[in-house]
């Protein structure tokens, strides 16, 4: 383990390993197996890059998306690793030449997509070879119960029958208890390790409101507490993506699309533009985001309610992976909700997977119908129990509930009267009493519950109604026009041997929550950042690589706490290894020299 922190200073410029990092290097290098769950930014690309580094022989990762192989290997090139990727972008001589890397033992990881990896082909080239470990990057893609099933994954389980003696660490950021057990199950880890970290992310707010014109909604949360900052908005639909950038350039905002039926070229372009350039906001359907390292992203917006805690978690993730404030903001409604139960039930899936999903979208309804902290029931999908977390909306500002039960008697028995046969909408109008030739020609401007809800609006039956399903007492069938369902819960409620207590109607706007970084505290320390800031956007410029890679925002900060004067103070500045201070060290130093010189010319003045 010595030489283990040895590599994660002088090689990654880490100061010491993070939670049970140094028990997963010390069980790989070791030779042994492991599974480990780490949020995202947790550091897991150091639980086998380290290993990699200690043993001999080449590593072969296993990651899903080409982006990602590229920013990986860019990164470790940048920290004087030698690192490759081979995918359907990469030439044929580029190929030749990293397979006599391989035979030659000068390469120490190498990056595969899993169809590669499992091919005949590959397989006979490793077996002439020394490999020192195989890691399976996103794990969770192995089984139908996680949220990007891949069958190509299943088929990574003959690694441990071809190489039983070479260690294998499965990787990823999300699984609850069904998909850890696909995991072990087809990647043959039943004996590994297991190694869980906290998904806890203590750095993000979240923030989740009710959908009332959803684009304004989305360019006030952008205007007054993200302006300036790089994010991510993610939509249901190709057509929503272009309106809602389409929206946020008409109000002065330096949005980009990104979905799959943009031509390559955009979507290739949009994503560079992202990733190297500061103040974009990508508005993207969830094809975007899993290949992408950005650490700097300030927020991730959902305009649409995701399709499962595991899609909301990721997605969410992708903010704040430097492990500074970070803001998750959603906006749902209850078409949303409708919709979203819809295409899982005009899916091809089986019966057994269209529960699965079921649950899982309703899993997601429950957090966003919650008065109780965000944090709590997201952490409790993936086994873990919390307190209230004090950093999301309904901790900053708590909903006071009110004794709704009368109001709510009158929605489950005009849900019974209608005959559980019509959606929200009809039973609504119903309810308020709306002339309607629908509801006359049905004869329900008869029943006892017509227009016995007249005073209260829309709007506010909608809210009732969307709390209800929260709340267990209706349910809606996606078969049959999405009509509300009476549930068991509901008996009690009807009988009144039951008393509701809902969220208000109407919500007072939540404390606006900014979340950057108080550590600008004068004037000075802000030129300074903008400087290096500058220098790092020329250096990844320079070297056809995202300013990340240079460095993050935390090395950035450092330097400015610290002010460094040589070149030895820089191996005390977080994220500088031996070869960034080799190969920009001195241009760091010429930036704090000059803003130094600048600072003593402007006291004097003053």
């Amino acid at each position: 383990m010595n030489a283990a922190r040895h590599i994660l200073q002088t090689t990654f410029g880490y100061p010491d390993f993070r939670g049970n990092q140094a028990q997963i290097v010390e069980t790989v290098a070791a030779g042994g197996n492991a599974m480990v769950l780490m949020p995202t930014g947790g550091g897991k690309s150091l639980c086998y890059q380290i290993p990699a580094l200690l043993r001999e022989g080449v590593a072969v990762v296993v990651s899903p998306l080409i982006a990602l192989m590229d920013d990986q290997v860019a990164a470790l090139r940048l920290a004087g690793v030698e690192a490759a990727a081979v995918h359907s972008g990469v030439p044929s001589e580029q190929l030749h030449q990293i397979a006599d890397a391989v035979s030659a033992g000068r390469l120490k990881l190498l990056y595969v997509a899993p169809e590669r990896a499992v091919s005949e082909k590959f397989l006979r080239f490793l077996d002439h070879h020394l490999i020192s470990l195989f890691a399976i990057d996103e794990a969770h893609c192995v089984s139908q119960w996680g949220h990007d099933f891949r069958p190509e994954y299943r088929q990574l389980g003959l690694l441990a029958q071809r190489y039983p003696h070479i260690p294998r660490i499965a990787l990823t950021a999300t699984a609850d208890s069904q998909t850890r057990a696909d995991i072990k199950h087809y990647l043959h880890l039943q004996e590994a390790a297991e190694f869980t970290a906290s998904f806890d992310r203590p750095n993000i707010h979240y923030q989740i409101v009710e959908k009332n014109n959803g684009k304004k909604q989305l360019l006030d949360f952008i205007q007054k507490q993200m302006r300036g900052q790089s994010g991510i908005v993610y939509c249901l639909s190709r057509k929503s993506v272009e309106d809602v950038a389409a929206f946020l350039r008409e109000n002065g905002l330096n949005a980009l699309p990104y979905h799959a039926g943009l031509p390559n070229e955009t979507r290739t372009e949009h994503q560079r533009r992202f990733t190297r350039e500061d103040h974009i906001i990508m508005v993207a359907t969830v094809a975007f985001g899993m290949g992408i390292d950005k650490p700097d992203v300030r927020f991730v917006a959902h305009l649409d309610m995701p399709q499962s805690i595991e899609h909301f978690y990721q997605e969410s993730g992708r903010a704040g992976r430097d492990g500074l404030p970070a803001h998750s903001w959603l906006c749902y409604g209850m078409n949303n909700l409708m919709l979203l139960r819809e295409r899982i039930a005009q899916s091809g899936a089986d019966e057994t997977q269209k529960q699965i999903e079921l649950q899982k979208l309703n899993a997601v309804f429950d957090v966003c119908e919650t008065a109780g902290c965000r944090r709590v029931p997201l952490l409790r999908h993936f086994g873990e129990a919390s307190e209230p977390c004090g950093n999301c909306d309904n901790c900053l500002n708590p909903p006071v509930r009110f004794d709704a039960t009368e109001s709510v008697r009158k929605l489950l028995s005009c849900v019974y009267r209608v005959g559980q046969s019509f959606a929200a909408g009809y039973v609504i109008s119903v309810l308020r009493g709306k002339a309607d030739d629908w509801i006359a020609r049905n004869r329900h401007d008869t029943l006892s519950t017509f227009g016995i809800g007249a005073d209260l609006s829309e709007k506010d039956w909608r809210s009732i109604t969307r709390q209800c399903i929260g709340l267990g007492l209706l349910d809606s069938d996606p078969y049959h026009f999405h009509a509300l369902r009476l549930t068991e819960a509901a008996k009690p409620v009807l009988k009144g041997s039951e008393t509701v207590l809902l969220r208000p109607l109407k919500r007072a706007k939540a404390a606006v929550q900014t979340p950057r970084g108080d550590w600008l505290r004068t004037e000075r320390e802000e030129r300074l950042w903008q400087a290096l800031r500058q220098w790092r956007i020329g250096r990844a410029k320079a070297d056809n690589v995202p300013a990340y890679i240079v460095c993050g925002d935390r090395t950035l900060q450092d330097i400015v706490r610290r002010m460094p004067k040589q070149l030895s103070d820089l191996s005390e500045i977080y994220g500088l290894g031996a070869a960034k201070i080799t190969q920009f060290g001195a241009e760091i130093l010429a930036v704090c020299a000059r803003f130094a010189a600048q600072q003593n010319d402007f006291e004097e003045m003053a």
